[in-house]
Formats: C-alpha cells, sequence, structure tokens
C-alpha cells in the first residue's frame, strides 16, 4: 500500500473515532512528531554556507537574473 492509500484509510478510520479522548491523544502524537521533524529538518547554516547565499545574490543581481517587486505583483494579479 503507498502512502496516499494509506493516508485515505487511516483518515477513514480517524473518521470513525467517537472518543474525544483518543481524537485529543491522536492530535498531540501528531503535533509532537511534526515538530521532531521539523526540528530535524531545520538547523542553523554555517557562515560558509550564509556567505555562499549572499555571493550568489549578488552574482544574481549583477548578471540581472532578478525580478523587481513590483513586476512580481504585476505578474501574480494577472494569474487571477
Amino acid at each position: 500500500m503507498d502512502i496516499q492509500a494509506r493516508k485515505i484509510h487511516f483518515v477513514q478510520e480517524f473518521l470513525r473515532v467517537a472518543d474525544e479522548e483518543l481524537v485529543t491523544k491522536l492530535e498531540r502524537v501528531l503535533r509532537i512528531e511534526r515538530k521532531k521533524k521539523l526540528e530535524e529538518e531545520l538547523s542553523p547554516m554555517t557562515m560558509k554556507e550564509f556567505n555562499e547565499i549572499i555571493d550568489k545574490s549578488e552574482d544574481d543581481f549583477k548578471n540581472e537574473r532578478v525580478t523587481e517587486a513590483r513586476n512580481l505583483l504585476n505578474q501574480i494579479d494577472k494569474w487571477k
């Protein structure tokens, strides 16, 4: 069973739960596990990484690989 099928199955089972205490426990587990996952994915960047990002940004600006905010907002307005 792939992840999408498992999620659908889980949601179906969850919707059948009538016990408020169980719902609270499941919410708590989800919140805790999502927080753990986020903390694993977020790690402070090194000064070297920070400087590389700055250098790339400056290079992008120098080589006109940027979009001004007003132009971006105009493009977004056209999406609507």
